[in-house]
């Protein structure tokens, strides 16, 4: 039986990440796949590995995250969130590198919503004078 050291919920825009850490080497698994296969970018890899480079724990986890919704970068911040929030459960003397590096806040930047009478958000139809 696998037991699960710490669970962390991530959230980002429209994407929920739920973050599972137990015993062993490293291995980050998102969707049932790894993590470099899962996020074709670089830059997105880094920003979920992000808070256990701060709490120096790179090797010490294995971390499985299933994540739904939104795009990549949603995604990825979805992940960084809830595994900041899962090191925490793990060990709360990381809770102050985590905070001061801002991983355990949730970002509340959502897209705003359309307008009746309006072809998207904010924009308005084309003035015509004449």
């Amino acid at each position: 039986m696998i037991k699960n050291l710490g669970i962390g919920t991530g959230r980002r825009k429209t994407s929920v990440a739920r973050v599972y850490i137990r015993d062993g080497s490293g291995k980050i698994t998102v969707n049932d796949k790894d993590v470099n296969t899962y996020f074709s970018l670089g830059e997105h890899v880094q920003i979920v590995r992000q808070p256990l480079m701060v709490t120096a724990s790179e090797n010490k986890y294995d971390v499985l995250i299933n994540v739904y919704g939104g795009g990549c970068n949603g995604q990825a911040g979805a992940c960084r969130h809830g595994l900041a929030r899962a090191l925490c459960q793990v060990d709360h003397t990381n809770y102050a590198s985590l905070r001061s590096n801002g991983y355990l806040t949730r970002d509340p930047r959502m897209v705003e919503r359309k307008k009746y009478g309006r072809p998207g958000a904010r924009r308005r139809f084309q003035f015509s004078k004449r």
